[in-house]
């Protein structure tokens, strides 16, 4: 987990929290094995998530890391990306804001990555 003045990055396995404040679900895929009743979100934000092939490409190693946040910068500048991020930027600014994520390494996930953009554009 990670945390930044009212912006929260977790595990949406984890127990929430009262300090999640809103809940988003920031991937593609809905996570395995969790009920949408358990994963009590405030809303599920698909179009932050990473491409498809960005994903597979990516694949959690290690040393793609760096060229992998390049890349998914790169897919957050476009325009369909934009609204979302406005949303959420919208969420942090009511706050607090938790982005979760199914990933085991959250600290090398799309969502850490993603809440560097959100707290640059605030």
């Amino acid at each position: 987990m990670s945390t930044t003045e009212g912006l929260r990055v977790r595990r949406v396995y984890e127990a929430p929290e009262p300090a999640d404040g809103a809940r988003v679900l920031v991937d593609r895929l809905w996570p395995r094995g969790l009920s949408k009743e358990d994963a009590r979100l405030t809303e599920w934000c698909k179009d932050v998530a990473p491409s498809t092939e960005l994903r597979r490409w990516y694949g959690h190693q290690a040393e793609r890391f760096a060229r992998f946040a390049e890349r998914y910068r790169a897919e957050l500048a476009q325009e369909d990306a934009q609204q979302a991020l406005e949303r959420l930027r919208a969420l942090v600014d009511a706050g607090p804001l938790t982005l979760l994520t199914a990933t085991k390494d959250v600290p090398s996930s799309h969502a850490a990555v993603l809440a560097e953009v959100l707290q640059e554009g605030s």
